[in-house]
Protein backbone atom coordinates (compact mmCIF):
# COMPACT_ATOMS: atom_id res chain seq x y z
CA UNK A 1 0.00 0.00 0.00
CA UNK A 2 2.82 2.38 0.92
CA UNK A 3 4.66 1.66 -2.33
CA UNK A 4 1.48 2.31 -4.30
CA UNK A 5 0.97 5.61 -2.47
CA UNK A 6 4.51 6.67 -3.29
CA UNK A 7 3.83 5.92 -6.94
CA UNK A 8 0.60 7.82 -7.51
CA UNK A 9 0.60 10.56 -4.88
CA UNK A 10 3.45 12.72 -6.34
CA UNK A 11 1.74 13.05 -9.76
CA UNK A 12 -1.53 13.94 -8.02
CA UNK A 13 0.22 16.58 -5.92
CA UNK A 14 1.94 17.93 -9.05
CA UNK A 15 -1.46 18.20 -10.75
CA UNK A 16 -2.87 20.10 -7.76
CA UNK A 17 0.03 22.56 -7.81
CA UNK A 18 -0.33 23.14 -11.54
CA UNK A 19 -4.09 23.67 -11.39
CA UNK A 20 -3.81 26.04 -8.42
CA UNK A 21 -2.15 28.67 -10.61
CA UNK A 22 -3.16 27.64 -14.11
CA UNK A 23 -6.93 27.90 -13.59
CA UNK A 24 -6.93 31.63 -12.69
CA UNK A 25 -4.14 32.40 -15.16
CA UNK A 26 -5.93 30.52 -17.92
CA UNK A 27 -9.13 32.43 -17.27
CA UNK A 28 -7.18 35.68 -17.55
CA UNK A 29 -5.67 34.48 -20.85
CA UNK A 30 -9.19 33.79 -22.19
CA UNK A 31 -10.37 37.19 -20.99
CA UNK A 32 -7.49 38.96 -22.72
CA UNK A 33 -7.93 36.96 -25.92
CA UNK A 34 -4.26 35.92 -26.15
CA UNK A 35 -4.85 32.18 -26.25
CA UNK A 36 -1.44 31.08 -27.48
CA UNK A 37 0.50 33.13 -24.93
CA UNK A 38 0.81 30.08 -22.70
CA UNK A 39 2.00 27.79 -25.46
CA UNK A 40 4.66 30.26 -26.62
CA UNK A 41 5.83 31.06 -23.08
CA UNK A 42 6.06 27.38 -22.18
CA UNK A 43 8.07 26.70 -25.31
CA UNK A 44 10.42 29.58 -24.52
CA UNK A 45 10.96 28.15 -21.03
CA UNK A 46 11.69 24.78 -22.60
CA UNK A 47 14.18 26.42 -24.96
CA UNK A 48 16.00 27.98 -22.02
CA UNK A 49 16.22 24.62 -20.26
CA UNK A 50 17.50 22.92 -23.42
CA UNK A 51 20.18 25.54 -24.01
CA UNK A 52 21.53 24.96 -20.50
CA UNK A 53 21.37 21.17 -20.88
CA UNK A 54 23.43 21.13 -24.09
CA UNK A 55 25.84 23.90 -23.06
CA UNK A 56 26.68 22.84 -19.52
CA UNK A 57 27.48 19.31 -18.44
CA UNK A 58 25.33 18.27 -15.46
CA UNK A 59 23.91 21.73 -14.80
CA UNK A 60 22.18 22.11 -11.44
CA UNK A 61 18.38 22.37 -11.30
CA UNK A 62 18.73 25.93 -10.01
CA UNK A 63 20.74 26.98 -13.07
CA UNK A 64 18.29 25.23 -15.39
CA UNK A 65 15.30 26.90 -13.76
CA UNK A 66 17.00 30.29 -13.85
CA UNK A 67 17.79 29.98 -17.56
CA UNK A 68 14.29 28.78 -18.38
CA UNK A 69 12.75 31.63 -16.40
CA UNK A 70 15.02 34.25 -17.97
CA UNK A 71 14.06 33.23 -21.51
CA UNK A 72 10.36 32.94 -20.63
CA UNK A 73 10.33 36.31 -18.85
CA UNK A 74 12.12 38.00 -21.74
CA UNK A 75 9.49 36.62 -24.11
CA UNK A 76 6.59 37.50 -21.80
CA UNK A 77 7.64 41.14 -21.53
CA UNK A 78 8.22 41.20 -25.27
CA UNK A 79 4.60 40.08 -25.72
CA UNK A 80 3.53 42.76 -23.26
CA UNK A 81 5.33 45.41 -25.32
CA UNK A 82 3.63 44.19 -28.50
CA UNK A 83 0.25 44.14 -26.74
CA UNK A 84 0.68 47.81 -25.82
CA UNK A 85 2.13 49.04 -29.12
CA UNK A 86 0.45 46.77 -31.68
CA UNK A 87 -2.59 45.11 -30.00
CA UNK A 88 -4.00 43.85 -33.30
CA UNK A 89 -0.79 41.91 -34.01
CA UNK A 90 -0.14 40.31 -30.62
CA UNK A 91 -1.64 36.89 -31.46
CA UNK A 92 0.31 36.73 -34.73
CA UNK A 93 3.56 37.66 -32.98
CA UNK A 94 2.94 35.06 -30.26
CA UNK A 95 2.35 32.40 -32.92
CA UNK A 96 5.56 33.29 -34.75
CA UNK A 97 7.57 33.21 -31.51
CA UNK A 98 6.14 29.79 -30.69
CA UNK A 99 7.18 28.39 -34.08
CA UNK A 100 10.66 29.92 -33.74
CA UNK A 101 11.08 28.50 -30.23
CA UNK A 102 9.96 25.01 -31.31
CA UNK A 103 12.29 24.93 -34.28
CA UNK A 104 15.14 26.39 -32.20
CA UNK A 105 14.79 23.47 -29.78
CA UNK A 106 14.86 21.05 -32.71
CA UNK A 107 18.00 22.66 -34.12
CA UNK A 108 19.76 22.70 -30.76
CA UNK A 109 18.94 19.02 -30.17
CA UNK A 110 19.72 17.91 -33.73
CA UNK A 111 23.23 16.71 -32.85
CA UNK A 112 22.36 15.45 -29.37
CA UNK A 113 22.31 11.63 -29.27
CA UNK A 114 19.45 11.85 -26.76
CA UNK A 115 17.73 14.70 -28.61
CA UNK A 116 14.59 12.75 -29.49
CA UNK A 117 14.08 11.65 -25.89
CA UNK A 118 14.70 15.17 -24.58
CA UNK A 119 12.22 16.63 -27.07
CA UNK A 120 9.54 14.11 -26.11
CA UNK A 121 10.05 14.87 -22.42
CA UNK A 122 9.77 18.60 -23.03
CA UNK A 123 6.58 18.33 -25.06
CA UNK A 124 4.69 15.46 -23.43
CA UNK A 125 6.31 15.56 -19.99
CA UNK A 126 6.97 12.76 -17.52
CA UNK A 127 4.13 13.30 -15.07
CA UNK A 128 4.04 9.72 -13.81
CA UNK A 129 7.71 9.89 -12.85
CA UNK A 130 7.42 12.99 -10.67
CA UNK A 131 8.90 12.36 -7.21
CA UNK A 132 8.36 14.10 -3.88
CA UNK A 133 11.75 15.79 -4.21
CA UNK A 134 10.59 17.43 -7.45
CA UNK A 135 7.67 19.19 -5.73
CA UNK A 136 9.36 21.39 -3.11
CA UNK A 137 10.37 24.21 -5.45
CA UNK A 138 7.10 24.17 -7.47
CA UNK A 139 5.12 24.26 -4.20
CA UNK A 140 7.01 27.32 -2.98
CA UNK A 141 6.59 29.08 -6.32
CA UNK A 142 2.87 28.21 -6.45
CA UNK A 143 2.25 29.75 -3.03
CA UNK A 144 4.22 32.86 -4.00
CA UNK A 145 2.40 33.28 -7.32
CA UNK A 146 -1.03 32.90 -5.69
CA UNK A 147 -0.18 35.42 -2.96
CA UNK A 148 1.21 37.93 -5.44
CA UNK A 149 -1.75 37.38 -7.78
CA UNK A 150 -4.19 38.15 -4.96
CA UNK A 151 -2.00 41.05 -3.90
CA UNK A 152 -2.57 42.60 -7.32
CA UNK A 153 -6.33 42.87 -6.65
CA UNK A 154 -8.74 44.22 -7.75
CA UNK A 155 -7.11 43.23 -11.00
CA UNK A 156 -3.50 42.58 -11.94
CA UNK A 157 -1.85 45.06 -14.25
CA UNK A 158 -0.64 43.74 -17.57
CA UNK A 159 3.02 43.79 -16.53
CA UNK A 160 2.14 42.00 -13.28
CA UNK A 161 0.18 39.36 -15.17
CA UNK A 162 2.93 38.67 -17.72
CA UNK A 163 5.59 38.37 -14.99
CA UNK A 164 3.55 35.95 -12.84
CA UNK A 165 2.55 34.01 -15.93
CA UNK A 166 6.18 33.50 -16.93
CA UNK A 167 7.08 32.29 -13.42
CA UNK A 168 4.19 29.81 -13.20
CA UNK A 169 4.69 28.40 -16.68
CA UNK A 170 8.45 28.04 -16.25
CA UNK A 171 7.94 25.83 -13.21
CA UNK A 172 5.07 23.77 -14.60
CA UNK A 173 6.70 23.02 -17.95
CA UNK A 174 9.52 21.28 -16.08
CA UNK A 175 6.95 19.04 -14.38
CA UNK A 176 4.34 18.27 -17.01
CA UNK A 177 5.59 19.35 -20.45
CA UNK A 178 4.52 21.97 -22.97
CA UNK A 179 1.34 20.28 -24.23
CA UNK A 180 -0.10 19.69 -20.77
CA UNK A 181 0.75 23.23 -19.68
CA UNK A 182 -1.33 24.55 -22.57
CA UNK A 183 -4.18 22.14 -21.88
CA UNK A 184 -4.19 22.91 -18.14
CA UNK A 185 -4.44 26.64 -18.81
CA UNK A 186 -6.96 26.68 -21.64
CA UNK A 187 -9.30 23.66 -21.37
CA UNK A 188 -10.65 24.29 -17.83
CA UNK A 189 -10.97 28.02 -18.54
CA UNK A 190 -12.72 27.33 -21.85
CA UNK A 191 -15.07 24.78 -20.31
CA UNK A 192 -16.09 27.25 -17.59
CA UNK A 193 -16.18 30.36 -19.80
CA UNK A 194 -19.19 32.62 -19.13
CA UNK A 195 -20.63 30.01 -16.75
CA UNK A 196 -22.29 31.22 -13.51
CA UNK A 197 -20.07 28.91 -11.44
CA UNK A 198 -16.95 30.26 -13.12
CA UNK A 199 -13.75 29.32 -11.36
CA UNK A 200 -15.31 26.50 -9.31
CA UNK A 201 -16.33 24.72 -12.50
CA UNK A 202 -12.86 25.29 -13.98
CA UNK A 203 -11.21 23.68 -10.95
CA UNK A 204 -13.66 20.78 -11.12
CA UNK A 205 -12.82 20.26 -14.79
CA UNK A 206 -9.12 20.31 -14.00
CA UNK A 207 -9.41 17.85 -11.11
CA UNK A 208 -11.67 15.48 -13.04
CA UNK A 209 -9.52 15.70 -16.16
CA UNK A 210 -6.30 14.89 -14.35
CA UNK A 211 -8.00 12.08 -12.43
CA UNK A 212 -9.42 10.57 -15.60
CA UNK A 213 -6.17 10.94 -17.52
CA UNK A 214 -3.92 9.56 -14.80
CA UNK A 215 -6.30 6.68 -14.17
CA UNK A 216 -6.38 5.82 -17.86
CA UNK A 217 -2.59 6.05 -18.05
CA UNK A 218 -2.09 3.70 -15.11
CA UNK A 219 -4.71 1.17 -16.22
CA UNK A 220 -3.90 1.09 -19.94
CA UNK A 221 -0.13 1.76 -19.71
CA UNK A 222 -0.39 4.89 -21.85
CA UNK A 223 1.72 8.11 -21.70
CA UNK A 224 0.37 10.24 -18.87
CA UNK A 225 0.65 13.66 -20.55
CA UNK A 226 -1.42 12.90 -23.66
CA UNK A 227 -3.91 10.89 -21.57
CA UNK A 228 -4.47 13.84 -19.23
CA UNK A 229 -4.92 16.24 -22.17
CA UNK A 230 -7.76 14.03 -23.43
CA UNK A 231 -9.06 13.61 -19.89
CA UNK A 232 -9.32 17.39 -19.55
CA UNK A 233 -11.20 17.66 -22.85
CA UNK A 234 -13.69 14.94 -21.87
CA UNK A 235 -14.17 16.41 -18.39
CA UNK A 236 -14.77 19.89 -19.84
CA UNK A 237 -17.51 18.62 -22.14
CA UNK A 238 -19.23 16.42 -19.56
CA UNK A 239 -19.09 18.87 -16.64
CA UNK A 240 -20.16 21.80 -18.79
CA UNK A 241 -23.27 19.90 -19.88
CA UNK A 242 -23.90 18.68 -16.32
CA UNK A 243 -23.59 22.22 -15.01
CA UNK A 244 -26.05 23.55 -17.59
CA UNK A 245 -28.51 20.76 -16.66
CA UNK A 246 -28.27 21.55 -12.93
CA UNK A 247 -28.80 25.26 -13.55
CA UNK A 248 -31.98 24.50 -15.51
CA UNK A 249 -33.24 22.38 -12.62
CA UNK A 250 -32.52 25.07 -10.04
Amino acid sequence: MGAGMDLWLPPVLAAALVLATHVPLGQEVIRRGIIFLDLATAQLAALGAVLVAVTLDSASPVVTQAAAFAVALFGAFGFRWVERRFPALVEAVIGVVFVLAVTAVMLVLATDPHGGERLTDLLAGQLLWVAYADLAWPAAVTVAVLLLWRGGAPGPTSAWFFALFAVAVTVSVQLIGVYLVFASLIIPALGAHAHPWGRWLAYAIGAAGYGLGLGTSWCADLPAGPAVVWGLAVAAGVLRMAGAFLIRLA
